[in-house]
């Protein structure tokens, strides 16, 4: 573990050890000159609970958030939590895009040494981990949060619950959403709206591109990356067509609306009409080079979470001012967008050395208090994930005029529906999520792009998945 790669490792905080050393913040993304800041106190109900559990320890993996500043306050709120109830807990965090962080973890599982608890994205990874038996039952945890905090978001209660039981705690919402540059616009005499189709969206990019004042409307790849999975995704779902059906048992892939949105889709980087609104390097972009790109301000549209949105409101980046927020596009089978953001979610893996004190540290983590400090540096990227926790500080309703989308978002009705009777979020599956994780959506944007027929590729697509679900215990 000391050399694994795919983990940032942290120092045990708690009993012992004073205030994160440099060292620790490094090894994290790099340090910070800010002062320390103040942390919720740890109510009294939890430190009773947590009072025959002093002096043990704990470890915890933490997804990595795009805000350094917001892993370090994280970082701070797990500290005051070991402070105040005499424990130690050891927290590290997980890149998540690495593509093999769940069978890193799998094993970690099997061979006893997985730390307690750990918070992923919950319709990335839950149904992987509950699918290889690697999550304990949370149940008991969720019933007393909703107890106290009212409903957790709409979506948690599709990716996190399995035969009626919660795998997952929600922990924060993750906002979600489509940006434009509104200065480029105006300077084109174009209105801003709310909803764009795709067909719209792609006109507009081009309408905004200027290559010799190096603005470039189009600023999203199909390369390798959570970004351009997501947005593949996403539109072939606005197209009709998914991954799977809709009980996430069967591959339904190969079908007529996903041949059409896949086809339009590579029309916008291989049409020498569209070159002009293609930033220099997209095709071989990572999720880095998204964030980067919009943040430097040459391009005019991305889709993305909240994380640039986050970073250029904290850093005071001009392109803050200038972003014009909407949540998706539409397709041909869909009315309003299917978007309905993602969470995060605390996991308690089987073999827990300490689960008590795991579900303990969960519940502090999740309230009001403990979460803002996280929340004002990643604004939008990590909201409230709990219904009364909204009304907790007036940041979450009034920091940011996104809010109250991204609020609508993670409360509104689901599932949402297509024309042709798809229905989404859909049942949680570890097929489509391993499927994501693979890379396959991408890889056929690829082979589109560079020649194959967009029939042929998602013929091929589609086999790769069968293999794929098959090998999570769902055969075809």
């Amino acid at each position: 573990m000391e050399d694994n790669p795919l983990w940032s490792r942290r120092g045990f905080l708690g009993m012992g050890v004073g205030v994160l050393g440099a060292a620790g913040l490094a090894a994290c993304g790099g340090g910070s000159e800010s002062p320390p800041r103040a942390q919720a106190e740890v109510p009294k109900e939890l430190l009773d609970a947590a009072a025959s559990l002093k002096g043990s320890s704990m470890g915890m993996l933490s997804q990595k958030l795009y805000s350094a500043a917001a892993n370090e306050v994280l970082d701070g709120s797990i500290k005051k939590f070991a402070d105040s109830t005499g424990t130690k807990i050891e927290n590290s965090l997980v890149q998540a895009d690495a593509g093999d962080v769940v069978a890193k973890i799998h094993a970690e599982v099997e061979g006893g040494v997985a730390r307690d608890l750990a918070f992923m994205t919950d319709s990335r990874f839950v149904a992987q981990f509950q699918a290889l038996g690697d999550l304990e039952d949370v149940t008991d945890v969720v019933e007393a949060l909703t107890a106290r905090y009212g409903e957790p978001c709409a979506e948690a209660k599709h990716f996190c619950v399995f035969d009626g039981k919660w795998f997952a705690i929600p922990y924060h919402f993750i906002g979600i959403g489509s940006f434009l540059r509104k200065d480029w616009m105006q300077d084109k005499g174009i209105t801003p709206k709310d909803v764009y189709s795709w067909e719209e969206l792609r006109d507009l990019c081009l309408a905004i591109s200027d290559p010799t004042k190096r603005r470039f409307g189009w600023g999203m790849t199909v390369n390798r990356s959570g970004d351009g999975n997501g947005m593949i995704e996403a539109l072939i779902n606005s197209y009709g067509g998914a991954i799977a059906s809709n009980d996430g048992r069967k591959v339904t892939f190969n079908s007529p609306e996903t041949v059409q949105a896949v086809t339009f889709l590579a029309d916008i980087y291989t049409n020498p009409r569209y070159t002009p609104m293609l930033p220099p390097g997209v095709a071989s972009w990572t999720d880095t080079s998204n964030n980067e790109n919009w943040l430097a301000g040459v391009t005019g549209y991305t889709r993305n979470q909240f994380s640039v949105y986050a970073d250029s409101k904290t850093k005071k980046n001009p392109v803050y001012g200038n972003t014009h927020v909407f949540s998706d596009c539409i397709g041909p089978a869909t009315d309003k967008p299917l978007l309905f953001g993602q969470s995060q979610g605390f996991v308690v893996f089987k073999g827990a050395k300490n689960p008590a004190l795991a579900k303990l540290l969960a519940q502090y983590l999740v309230s009001g208090p403990a979460l803002v400090g996280v929340a004002k540096e990643a604004p939008g990227l990590a909201m409230p994930a709990w219904e009364k926790v909204w009304d907790a500080d007036p940041f979450f309703t009034g920091g940011d005029p996104a809010f109250a989308m991204l609020r609508t978002m993670s409360q509104q009705p689901l599932p949402l529906s297509t024309r042709n009777g798809l229905a989404f979020p859909q049942k949680a599956s570890a097929g489509q999520q391993a499927v994501v994780a693979a890379y396959v959506l991408t890889d056929m944007m690829q082979e589109v792009i560079q020649g194959t027929a967009p029939a042929q590729a998602v013929a091929a697509a589609h086999a790769k998945m069968v293999q794929i679900f098959t090998q999570q215990g769902l055969p075809q």
